[in-house]
């Protein structure tokens, strides 16, 4: 599946900013959420290649909004890749049992995530 949609879901305006200029230059488009709400409301109008989801917003976590599209048989092969500032392998590990393809602690490296994304192209 080539990836050209990605959706930010990230409740840092600044993170946001920096993941959307990275990837917009890389060639893709981009359109972001600011919470887990915002995102599933999203989901239901236009469908990304892939998410990127943070883990520590307000409300529904990226945890328990992965799980759900994980869960749900219209969005379940949308790859996710969690990037997220908790750096404990124990994180790591639950957010790849919640569904998420891959784990990235912040700050994202540009070159680590743009590999990541080739690989799942």
């Amino acid at each position: 599946m080539a990836i050209h949609t990605i959706l930010i879901v990230d409740d840092s305006a600044t993170e946001r900013y920096y993941l959307s200029e990275m990837l917009v230059r890389a060639g893709y488009a981009v359109f972001t959420a600011q919470d887990g709400a915002d995102a599933l409301a999203q989901l239901k109008q236009a469908r990304p290649d892939l998410i990127l989801m943070d883990v520590v917003m307000p409300g529904a976590n990226g945890f328990q909004i992965t799980r759900a599209i994980a869960r749900d048989p219209e969005l379940q092969d949308v790859p996710v890749i969690i990037c997220s500032s908790k750096s404990q392998e124990t994180d790591r590990i639950w957010g790849l049992r919640q569904g998420a393809r891959d784990y990235l602690v912040k700050p994202v490296v540009e070159a680590e995530l743009l590999a990541k994304i080739a690989a799942l192209s």
